[in-house]
């Protein structure tokens, strides 16, 4: 089987009730890019990158296009069923550039899937679930407003919520806290996520004035250098997000015991190769994670539900959807959807869903 088409499309996904806040921006709608692969025997593949915002990440809607069109050329004739080739001659066309990468590899693993008559989340190694938990990610907001939604979600039956902070005086992050505590202490797990929005000083303050609740502090200050630098000050655990760029600066961070777990997303890291990996070096070393995107439709919500249903139930700390957040789904009849607090595992060779073409328009990029 070879590649033999691939076209990319460009689509927008408003934010529901926008805009979504966080420590470093104000989301209103997102920029997605889907890549439809096409082989030699008529099978497709579909894959999708979608960066929230150019802030978030060092990643942007337009460069991966850009880098789609770099390597897409030069995958004509690949072979999708061999990831690690597949990866391998991507990093041969372009360095770096992962989220781009990321939406490549995805559609391989739906086409792998539809050939071999698997679901992705069997290529992965096996589902130890069929209802993988999720967890609901409330924005930056006022104290009493988002401890109203904790406790909304709560009785929605999410296992774990995340509460955005940052970007504003920490007397009201750590009001917020406090009154989300309040509210669903005892009940739920809780991140409390300040999106590289906090300076160190006001991180220890967090976790001083916070000694009695016991959170997780997820990506709290810009750097890993900083993060270092405080991390033996603080009264809470501390996870890794957007300083988790790749499998090498995972390995740092675990060898030096910098962090007690992460909070990965599928296209940063590379796609769902690069995802399996990372599973299996927090398996070696106990290490809750989770399995997600910054954002995107029902294909890379499919991706992260895959893979987190083959993380060890013990260390798996949610698959988080953008799905809440926006309207409609590609696949009307089997988009991934939340409920209870949980994601069923889609059905299915392959990602499981099909997606509706009409709803993408016309390529914005074809390469044969």
């Amino acid at each position: 089987m070879k590649i033999s088409e691939i076209h990319v499309y460009q689509h927008d996904l408003p934010v529901r009730n926008g805009p979504y806040t966080m420590a470093n921006a104000e989301v209103w709608a997102l920029d997605t890019t889907l890549v439809k692969l096409v082989t030699d025997t008529g099978l497709i593949g579909w894959g999708e990158t979608c960066p929230v915002g150019p802030t978030y990440q060092p990643h942007h809607a337009l460069g991966a296009r850009a880098a789609l069109a770099e390597m897409a050329p030069g995958l004509i004739g690949a072979d999708p069923l061999t990831p690690v080739a597949l990866r391998r001659r991507m990093d041969g066309l372009l360095n770096g550039h992962r989220y781009a990468k990321a939406a490549i590899d995805i559609a391989a693993y739906d086409l792998m899937g539809k050939h071999y008559g698997a679901r992705v989340a069997d290529l992965l190694g096996g589902a130890v679930t069929e209802r993988v938990p999720s967890y609901y990610a409330t924005g930056v907001g006022a104290p009493d407003d988002i401890a109203r939604i904790a406790a909304e979600k709560v009785a929605e039956g999410y296992p774990r919520l995340q509460v955005k902070i940052g970007g504003r005086p920490v007397e009201i992050d750590i009001e917020t806290v406090r009154k989300v505590w309040e509210r669903v202490g005892g009940k739920v797990r809780l991140a409390v996520d300040g999106n590289r929005g906090l300076t160190t000083r006001d991180a220890l303050r967090l976790s001083r004035e916070c000694p009695d609740i016991p959170f997780i502090m997820e990506q709290p200050c810009n750097t890993i250098e900083e993060i270092a630098a405080i991390r033996g000050q603080l009264h809470h655990a501390v996870y890794i997000d957007e300083n988790g760029e790749d499998l090498a600066t995972v390995l740092r961070v675990v060898g030096q015991g910098l962090c007690d777990g992460f909070g990965m997303k599928v296209t940063r890291i590379g796609g769902l190769s690069a995802m399996a990996t990372f599973r299996d070096i927090c398996e070696a070393r106990s290490l809750p994670h989770t399995c997600d995107d910054a954002w995107g439709g029902d294909i890379i919500a499919a991706a992260c539900t895959h893979i987190g249903a083959t993380v060890l139930p013990r260390l798996c700390e949610g698959v988080w959807l953008a799905a809440p957040y926006i309207e409609g789904h590609y696949d009307p009849a089997n988009g991934i959807r939340i409920e209870g607090g949980h994601i069923r595992l889609p059905e299915g060779p392959g990602l499981g869903i099909t997606p509706d073409e009409s709803r993408f328009g016309t390529p914005v990029a074809s390469y044969t």
